[in-house]
């Protein structure tokens, strides 16, 4: 037999059959296909890891940007809820009576450029305070504002463009209004440096005084040694200053006006020679001295004028530097102020010339303000601060009081009580304020209520009554039930062969019966 190998070698062709030249086959190599499952699997392995790497950079950029956003809008809605910060002033809400003055919280102000703004320790009250709140000044300010043209403190900013200041520097301050406050932002040029060693209240009550004062005695009357003067209102804060510093000249005689209840306190001072009631004043003078005087000082205006001028010696100086007698009552009077300007005579320039006289007036408020007076002012302040400095003057304060008690202090400048100078503080608390007692009532009310009372007690003693006769009517009506049920009880067994009518019948007529049989028999 022969052995065929035809099979096997194409089994054998079969498995070494080779690719086709344009076949391209990738033989890989079990080591090869390790290190090429590695490779691909650190590739995805860092392609995973910057991907993480990419998100954490995201999130945390997304989580810093929510983060500065939510820090932004915090800041802003603290910036909204953070209020204002406020102060305490004495606020003129409208021309009037005291009811019209109210501690109010106002926006703590800002030093703008040339400002200082000051912390206040000390105020002056003065009587142009008491004129504007009747609104009795010439151009008074728009309502509601705060009062006070006078103040002293420590100095707590400064604004741009301000020269000689800084903060923390003692100060006092003339401000044209708005000095009644625990803040005030005042210009450089209303502003004065204090000593060392006077005190917030001194500064206070020195300032506005002896400046016009200063002023009166020395630049419009030049007081001279042995000269005569007349001074109205000599207990005030002003008055007192002008008694000081006519002293610092030998041999002047002072005639002090005021009430009679100041006489002993002023008296006890010895600084004035002759104090008078200002009830006669003149006829009093003319029995000291029938030539009359140098000087007359007026702060009252209306008729007070024609009389001091009357008393004028010849080359007699007339000074009028306010007009209180236009505050007659708590608020403002058009006929008192009309009367008050009408009462002075008409002064003509020959009259003066003919009888050697002179006439002057001052207005402080006018010279600062609105004449642009400061440098003078300023240089005016060195000197009076010089005196007190030597002991010549010492500033009277009559007393202080709190804010809140504001009205009472111009009440009392209003009946001129005050002996010196009236000073707010902001630091001390107000008096205690007394209880308000009830209201009496009118006899009409009383009668009223009394009448209504007894309405109402005879109606409650009705209404008792009512209730009584309610009590009673159902009492008795319980009782006739009662005694109704017994009786239809008593009568129920005459009831049971017919009803009670039928049975009186049955009954009347048995006893009909009878009585004819009766008859019969009898017959």
């Amino acid at each position: 037999m022969t052995e065929t190998t035809e099979a096997p070698v194409a089994a054998q062709t079969a498995e070494t059959k080779t690719p086709s030249p344009t076949t391209e086959t990738a033989v890989v190599t079990p080591a090869e296909n390790g290190h090429a499952d590695d490779k691909a699997a650190g590739g995805d392995a860092k392609a995973a890891a910057a991907a993480v790497i990419a998100t954490e950079a995201t999130e945390e950029q997304t989580t810093n940007g929510a983060a500065s956003a939510d820090e932004k809008a915090k800041a802003e809605a603290e910036k909204k809820e953070d209020p204002p910060k406020e102060m305490r002033a004495v606020v003129l809400t409208g021309f009037g009576g005291f009811k019209n003055v109210k501690i109010l919280k106002k926006p703590e102000p800002a030093p703008q450029a040339g400002e200082v703004l000051i912390r206040v320790k000390a105020c002056g009250l003065n009587f142009q305070d008491l004129m504007v709140r009747l609104g009795a000044i010439d151009s008074p300010p728009k309502t509601p504002t705060i009062l006070g043209f006078e103040c002293a403190g420590e100095i707590e900013a400064v604004g741009e463009e301000v020269e000689g200041f800084k903060v923390g520097d003692r100060v006092v301050a003339l401000p044209e209004f708005r000095a009644w406050s625990e803040l005030v932002a005042v210009p450089t040029k209303y502003c004065y440096h204090i000593p060392e060693e006077m005190t917030y209240q001194d500064a206070a009550a020195i300032v506005m005084n002896y400046l016009v004062a200063y002023i009166l005695i020395f630049d419009l009357v030049s007081l001279r040694e042995g000269k005569s003067l007349l001074l109205h209102s000599v207990g005030g804060g002003v008055g007192q200053a002008i008694v000081q510093l006519v002293r610092t000249v030998p041999n002047v005689t002072i005639f002090g006006v005021c009430s009679k209840s100041k006489h002993e306190a002023l008296a006890a001072t010895g600084l004035i020679d002759h104090l008078i009631d200002r009830t006669d004043y003149v006829n009093e003078v003319r029995k000291i001295t029938t030539e009359g005087v140098d000087i007359v000082m007026d702060c009252l205006c209306g008729e007070e004028c024609n009389r001091g001028y009357g008393l004028l010696k010849p080359m007699g100086k007339y000074i009028l530097y306010g007009s209180s007698n236009v505050v007659t009552g708590e608020t403002k009077s058009f006929f008192s102020v009309a009367r008050s300007w009408w009462q002075v005579d008409k002064v003509s320039p020959i009259k003066l010339f003919e009888e050697n006289k002179s006439l002057a007036g001052f207005n402080l408020r006018h010279l600062l303000y609105q004449q642009d007076g400061s440098e003078y002012i300023r240089s005016t302040v060195d000197k009076i601060f010089g005196l007190w400095k030597d002991g010549k003057i010492k500033p009277v304060v009559d007393s202080a009081w709190a804010l809140e008690d504001v009205a009472e202090a111009m009440q009392k400048m209003h009946d001129r009580k005050n002996i010196g100078k009236l000073v707010l503080d902001p630091s001390l608390e107000p008096k205690p304020k007394p209880a308000t007692p009830a209201k009496s009532k009118s006899k009409k009310q009383a009668s009223e209520d009394k009448g209504g009372k007894k309405d109402k007690d005879d109606d409650k003693k009705a209404g008792e009554n009512g209730e009584e006769k309610k009590e009673d009517d159902g009492a008795a009506g319980e009782e006739a039930k009662t005694n109704g049920a017994a009786e239809g009880e008593a009568a129920a067994p005459a009831q049971v062969n017919g009803d009670d009518g039928g049975e009186k019948k049955e009954q009347a007529a048995t006893n009909g019966e009878a009585t004819e049989s009766e008859k019969k028999e009898s017959s």
